[in-house]
């Protein structure tokens, strides 16, 4: 039966979903809140330069393939993935660097340069990945986790597989090294969550990576929020822009529409929100339709780090710098810092950081002769109470002024283009509760049925897609959300 479907929001996980509904017959029309798509990947265009403003991170492409198959076309017709050798380029405190990539070969030697002793256990860790990843992501990413029983289904598997135990925990039975011990467990800070308090079910990601490698989409992440826009276009959906939704329309439990800021009215069978999950709750609905999700709950989840994310462009090239086209820069603490990130909630003088130079496989995104970066430093969500109009010049300076000494020679002479982002960002704009950059946090007791569900338990056809959903942030988290909704909704036919 064909139905009328509202998708809130343009982001990875609405684009995904409202495709996935038209290839099977619905009739969608996607609402964005801000002037073009895509959500947290957001373009910025500034005097020549592109800059990705969120995930640049590409694994399990399948899930993309998937997608476009479904409408009967071809995904490599719509945009380009390269393959990232190495996955990541990872510095310790002291600008000694660790390069990762999908040979196991190559990986083994590379830890040779720390501590040989920890190749074996290296061997021993990957292939208990292999056991987590089966039952985390082949068999459980793309199952919804409505009930109670779901879950307890599970449970002898989480206690075999150590998922009580952290991701950090996890991987210090089998690595010595301290530095490699920080290699080897970073991965949950992808997807909003410490090492040190996540589920060792994370360590997947590690095996997911070696599995199909990490990828780049020529033209940045911003040429996949086009092709599926253009996708959806062609399948006869609608996308509306500077639409934002003030509230969902409810009629005896059941969600029937939406109402926008401007007062006008839009009717559907069934609604999708792609909006950060608390924000929808707290935000669109009365607390009286809320029986399950009320505002004392979302006060009381956890949420995930915020982020600063600085965009910046240079007058020249990097050729002969150290960097990779992804980089970890590890601070001296980690631990510590991430305790002050989650927390304690302090914003630390210190900080790691993710430097992401695209321009190093896709000159494309600056002007001849230039390079386009960005660095992105975990910060706490908004709860640390910090003036970020105060702190984010003085923030950014530590940050280029670090990166300068370190690793880019002359940078602030040599800055042409620039922008940031902040906590304050991802609350006012992207309507993230806290700030959060990943929305609920990734722990154990809010993974699986205990995260919000993606059929609302409170209000009848609404149903969620996107971080703060199961399975959970990251792009394969996100377009599983996708299917999942896809399905749920098709077996409501």
């Amino acid at each position: 039966m064909k139905k009328k479907i509202i998708v809130i929001g343009s982001g990875f996980g609405g684009l995904a979903t409202a495709s996935r509904l038209l290839s099977q017959g619905h009739d969608v029309d996607v609402f964005e809140k801000r002037d073009k798509p895509g959500g947290r990947a957001y373009v910025y265009e500034m005097d020549g330069f592109k800059f990705d403003g969120g995930p640049t991170v590409i694994t399990a492409p399948f899930l993309f393939d998937e997608i476009f198959e479904a409408a009967g076309k071809r995904r490599e017709n719509y945009f380009e993935l390269v393959p990232c050798d190495p996955f990541y380029r990872i510095f310790n405190s002291e600008g000694e660097k660790f390069d990762y990539n999908g040979d196991h070969n190559f990986v083994l030697n590379e830890i040779e340069q720390w501590n040989p002793a920890d190749k074996e256990g290296y061997t021993k860790f990957l292939k208990t990945t292999k056991a987590i990843f089966n039952k985390g992501f082949i068999e459980l990413a793309d199952q919804p986790f409505l009930s109670l029983w779901d879950m307890i289904k599970v449970v002898p598997d989480l206690l075999r597989l150590q998922s009580h135990k952290t991701v950090y925990k996890y991987i210090a039975q089998y690595i010595e090294n301290d530095f490699l011990r920080k290699v080897f467990s970073f991965h949950p800070l992808l997807v909003g969550g410490n090492p040190f308090d996540t589920t060792s079910i994370y360590a997947m990601i590690h095996y997911l990576e070696r599995e199909w490698g990490v990828h780049y989409a020529m033209g940045g992440t911003g040429s996949i929020v086009n092709a599926l826009t253009q996708l959806i276009e062609e399948q006869g959906g609608t996308i509306h822009y500077n639409a934002e939704v003030d509230e969902i329309t409810i009629t005896n439990g059941k969600a029937d529409g939406i109402r926008l800021n401007d007062g006008s009215e839009h009717s559907a069978d069934q609604v999708v929100s792609n909006a950060d999950v608390a924000f929808t709750y707290r935000n669109m609905i009365p607390e009286s339709e809320r029986t399950t999700w009320t505002n004392r709950k979302i006060e009381r989840t956890k949420y995930s780090m915020s982020l600063f994310v600085i965009y910046f462009g240079t007058k020249k090239r990097y050729l002969d710098s150290d960097l990779d086209h992804h980089n970890i820069i590890l601070g001296e603490r980690y631990e510590e810092l991430l305790s002050d990130i989650f927390h304690d909630k302090n914003l630390a003088e210190d900080f790691s950081l993710y430097l992401h130079m695209p321009t190093k496989t896709d000159p494309s995104l600056a002007p001849e002769g230039c390079e386009g970066f960005y660095v992105l430093s975990p910060v706490p969500h908004l709860d640390s109470g910090t003036d970020w109009n105060e702190k984010a010049k003085p923030y950014r300076d530590a940050i280029i002024s670090f990166l300068e000494e370190n690793y880019l020679a002359n940078l602030e002479e040599n800055i042409v283009v620039e922008h940031h982002i902040d906590p304050l960002h991802f609350q006012n704009t992207l309507n993230s509760y806290k700030g959060s950059a990943f929305s609920v946090e990734p722990i154990l007791t809010q993974s699986a049925w205990f995260r919000p569900h993606n059929k609302s338990e409170d209000v009848d056809d609404l149903f969620f897609v996107g971080a703060g959903t199961h399975p959970g942030a990251g792009l394969p988290g996100v377009l599983s959300s996708a299917k999942i909704a896809e399905d749920l909704i098709c077996k409501q036919d």
